[in-house]
């Protein structure tokens, strides 16, 4: 039994009487999710208005280049993902690795308030280059020579150690927190789960509705300084909970191990020159050699075995987080071309950044639109977690991690056929010239005369589909990985969402060429000459025959573990 071990491991630095263990680890948890909470609210304070802030008048980046370094740093802080927990797990040990993160979050973060100010600006950024004049265009058509965007080198590396800091909290912080109530039960470990998720939400919501809100209509000294605050608070803490959590030293990472043991099994050949090679120089110095303590070659092939088990059944996701997405691109899109209701009452200071309708006094601010994924979710956690889970518990129903991933699936292939639906319901209008003018910044789009409220059954079945597929999906990934490699495997998890991202954008990307369903030159930054909704079943097709591959892939793991339920394992943690 490993439990001796890992109770030396896990000892708390604050000595408590042993009564109320219980209390203390759910104590340490919460500071866990509040500490979420925060850093949630700070990321999405900094990436809502980005482009808005790139282009406006301080830094005159044109809406391409402002696009592409919001890209490039959302994309950047699902990437770096598995680079954090692989350093937690192989040298600075989750706590260390979440407190240098945060210090390194709350020093990126600051150059974005210190450069909303002249002075700043000039001190980081240097004086603003006096742009060149030159001959007349001759017609529109004609290229023009971008020019390099003022304060681009300083911009980009803050904004890169940045998502540095983020990817890293986000692979370790989960695992840190499962960890404090692992004591507890698998039980105490999914609801802790579920209510990271819901922190993450408070934390979108913090922000879209008050840092977003004042970036737009305050300053970006005032919005962006919350951001800092957030994460100062987030770091003091974190620090001042330390007495209190369970903390565990780097095991060190197989990584290394598992890489050598799929080269071996891949490329036999090269394998075989490359152990030739080192055995010919370790020959020569055998004196030097020592026994190194770690995990023995019969550990590391079956760390090898689950690694291999463990990453089908998380590459079979990527679909549906191209489905996912959707909600922070294509439905925003979507939701541009339909009637927006007069609900907010007009400030005549901000009409040049919200979403307004053409010739009436009210308006709604372009983040608030991604709220309604954010509601859903912060209402179905606690039903899942008090109601839906015991009930299901109770009567021995509930599905395992992967049934509900499944599940999950179901319902974001629900989402974008209900959105493509209502994308042809929409066209209808189009070419029957049944159109409204709406304001957007400086654009005016012809929207349907379809409420945008038509939009909340697709917002409503994505939000259900992460309760089912991302939640546990998380719980997977830190429950089913080697002890050795959680930190590597949770920023795998990331990172795979990341690419699913990546890939729903190059898809439209493609769809955007001439001749494909989403090229649309004559509408100006409009899609009613586009063809969205087969985009949405053409999404819909693939979230289908991947959702089909993963029930197998997961039949067969499942069956795999029953086979070896009763077999021990010392190299795993399974809580």
């Amino acid at each position: 039994m490993p439990a001796p071990r890992a109770r030396e491991e896990r000892r708390p630095l604050l000595a408590r009487r042993p009564r109320g263990p219980r209390r203390w680890r759910r104590t340490a948890a919460a500071a866990v999710l509040l500490v979420e909470a925060l850093e949630r609210a700070a990321f999405f304070g900094v990436s809502a208005n980005l482009v808005l802030y790139l282009n406006s008048a301080r830094f005159h980046w044109d809406g391409q280049q402002a696009s592409r370094a919001a890209l490039v740093f959302l994309g950047a802080s699902y990437l770096l993902a598995p680079v954090g927990g692989w350093l937690a797990d192989a040298y600075l040990g989750r706590h260390r690795a979440i407190a240098l993160s945060l210090l390194l979050y709350l020093s990126a973060s600051s150059l974005l308030p210190a450069t909303a100010f002249l002075d700043g600006r000039r001190s980081f950024c240097g004086e603003v280059p006096e742009s060149s004049l030159g001959p007349a265009c001759p017609s529109p058509d004609c290229p023009r020579a971008s020019p390099t965007p003022y304060c681009a080198p300083t911009l980009y590396s803050g904004l890169l150690l940045l998502a540095l800091a983020a990817s890293s909290i986000r692979s370790n912080l989960t695992s840190f927190g499962a960890d404090q109530v692992m004591d507890l039960g698998r039980h105490a470990s999914r609801r802790f789960f579920n209510w990271l998720y819901w922190s993450i939400n408070v934390g979108a919501v913090l922000s879209l509705l008050v840092v977003a809100f004042i970036q737009q209509n305050v300053n970006f000294l005032l919005g962006y300084g919350i951001t800092v605050g957030c994460v100062g608070l987030a770091f003091f803490i974190f620090l001042f909970a330390t007495p209190i959590f369970v903390t565990k030293p780097p095991a060190g990472s197989q990584v290394s191990s598992v890489l050598k043991l799929a080269l071996q099994n891949c490329c036999p050949r090269l394998w075989h020159r490359h152990s030739t090679r080192d055995s010919q120089g370790t020959q020569t110095l055998p004196a030097q050699r020592s026994p190194q303590p770690g995990p023995t070659p019969q550990e590391d092939m079956a760390n090898f075995q689950v690694l291999v088990k463990i990453l089908p059944v998380m590459v079979t996701l990527v679909p549906y987080w191209m489905v996912y997405f959707q909600m922070q691109s294509t439905y925003v899109l979507q939701g541009l071309h339909l009637h927006i209701p007069n609900i907010f009452p007009e400030y005549p200071s901000n009409s040049s950044v919200a979403l307004r309708a053409e010739g009436s006094s009210y308006k709604i601010p372009e983040a608030w639109l991604l709220l309604a994924n954010v509601v859903v979710v912060l209402i179905l956690v606690p039903v899942k977690d008090h109601l839906l889970d015991p009930l299901l518990l109770r009567c021995k129903l509930l599905p395992s991690a992967l049934q509900k991933m499944a599940l999950g699936m179901f319902f974001g292939f629900a989402s974008v056929v209900v959105a493509g639906g209502l994308e042809m319901e929409r066209l209808q209008y189009i070419h029957r010239n049944e159109t409204v003018s709406q304001q957007i910044g400086k654009n005016v789009y012809y929207a349907a005369p379809l409420s945008i409220w038509w939009q909340v059954p697709q917002y409503l079945l994505i939000g259900i589909s992460e309760i089912f597929a991302s939640i546990p999906g998380l719980e997977f990934a830190y429950s089913e990985a080697p002890r050795s490699m959680q930190g590597a495997i949770m920023g795998i998890f990331f990172c795979l969402s990341g690419v699913g991202s990546l890939l729903g954008s190059s898809l439209v990307a493609l769809l955007s060429l001439p001749g494909g369903w989403l090229y649309c030159p004559k509408d100006f930054g409009n899609i009613n000459n586009c063809r969205m909704d087969l985009y949405f079943f053409l999404l819909a097709s693939i979230q289908a025959a991947t959702a089909l591959l993963f029930i197998w892939i997961a039949g067969r793991y499942e069956r795999a573990a029953q086979g070896h339920v009763s077999q021990s394992c010392p190299s795993r943690d399974r809580g």
